[in-house]
């Protein structure tokens, strides 16, 4: 007779881990200033009221504080023209007491959003969404790295999730999110994006289900992120994989009139076979957060070595 192992994988805890970081980044910046230097400073523009958008912003300005970098949030009505949106850009690209920029995303219909990610300086570009940035991580360049991919990269590194030839299936092919995942996971370890030398698949809304799964079932680790509930299920999740789960849908709670947030991941089946998997909330978006400060410190670094190059010393 063959009796049924009870497992139940290990959480991945995204919070805890963020956490860690900003502790560290704290640190990190505090001994930078004692050197003389000014605290990293970030701005942020956020146009339009959409509530998920301003949330977003603050609890990025929050973790700002938290870490010794100095904010700014630039609220502008949704009938801000994009030529007046960009004027407002290149000014913060000229000022030299700015080190990071980002324009909270989505911004209103009649902006286009891709003139704007290139607007901003690639040197002041936290978000690393500026084509130049994404050229750069596409060659295995140093580059300012998005923060999501950033922070799932983190993740597997911090919990020393095996990659090294490993199948890796990333579900979502978004250009901020799905395509620099892959790239960082299938990048070579030895050139300067630090990539984890896997063996990347990349499914998207046109794969059909039955191909889905049997991808996934090959798959070591499966990141996913399309915003669609219980896409990856049980059955497509191989005994002791990693599952990274980046997608996030607020859908109808137990409780008349309340409402939950959950990833694309069945959470309570998976876990049964997953060997490591991350919860929603509290899995990759606080890491989100934590790599934007990350690569605020970093920015701020950068250009103020340049300034000493060019001859202007210190602030």
């Amino acid at each position: 007779m063959r009796f049924k192992i009870s497992h139940e994988a290990k959480l991945i805890d995204g919070k805890a881990i963020a956490d860690k970081i900003k502790n560290e980044l704290k640190e990190k910046i505090s001994d930078y200033v004692a050197q003389g230097n000014r605290p990293p400073q970030l701005t942020a523009i956020l146009v339009g009221n959409d509530p998920a958008s301003q949330t977003y912003v603050k609890n990025k300005m929050l973790a700002a504080k938290a870490v010794g970098i100095k904010s700014n949030t630039i609220e502008l009505p949704d009938t801000t023209s994009q030529d007046e949106l960009l004027e407002r850009i290149s000014k913060l690209n000229n000022d030299t007491s700015v080190d990071g920029i980002l324009v909270q995303l989505p911004v209103p219909e009649h902006i286009d959003e891709r003139t704007i990610c290139n607007a901003v300086a690639p040197s002041k570009d936290v978000d690393g969404f500026n084509e130049i940035n994404v050229g750069r991580l596409a060659l295995d360049m140093k580059s300012i790295v998005p923060a999501t991919p950033l922070g799932v990269y983190e993740l597997i590194r911090r919990t020393e999730i095996p990659t090294f030839g490993k199948n890796v299936v990333v579900i979502g092919r978004s250009k901020n999110v799905g395509m620099p995942t892959a790239m960082l996971l299938h990048t070579d370890g030895r050139h300067e994006s630090k990539g984890m030398d896997a063996t990347v698949t990349i499914c998207h809304r046109n794969t059909p289900p039955e191909q889905l799964k049997k991808h996934c079932q090959n798959a070591d680790i499966i990141i996913t992120a399309v915003g669609k509930p219980g896409l990856v299920r049980r059955d497509m999740v191989k005994t002791g994989a990693c599952i990274i789960d980046i997608g996030i849908t607020r859908v109808p709670g137990k409780e008349p009139g309340k409402t939950k947030l959950v990833g694309d991941v069945d959470f309570d089946e998976v876990r049964k076979v997953a060997g490591h998997i991350t919860p929603v909330p509290g899995g990759v978006g606080p890491m989100t957060v934590a790599m934007l400060m990350s690569n605020t410190f970093m920015v701020a670094q950068s250009l103020a070595k340049t300034k000493i190059t060019n001859g202007f010393g210190s602030d």
